[in-house]
């Protein structure tokens, strides 16, 4: 196998931690890096995740006003998505 080397710059920090976690899921971090690189061209996209079990400050504040706006009363109901839709259409 042909192999090449890539120099990236990065904290410390954040190698080291990387290292743990591909260490915990049996990779090396260049194993890792090379699997990134590969799903990068097969996917054509940059793919990033966050944790879903910890809600964003912004998704806890629109969720809050939500609930406010509800409890106001400042809201629409509808009994089908063809009266959503005439509603927005007549918008």
């Amino acid at each position: 196998m042909n192999s090449t080397v890539i120099n990236i710059k990065t904290d410390i920090k954040i190698k080291k931690e990387a290292q743990k976690i591909a260490a915990d899921l049996g990779l090396s971090l260049s194993g890792a890096i090379n699997g990134f690189l590969k799903q990068l061209i097969r996917n054509k996209a940059v793919l990033f995740t966050l944790n879903e079990d910890t809600p964003s400050d912004y998704l806890l504040s629109s969720i809050k006003e939500s609930r406010d706006e509800r409890r106001a009363g400042n809201f629409y109901s509808f009994k089908n998505n063809r009266a959503a839709i005439s509603f927005l259409d007549s918008k």
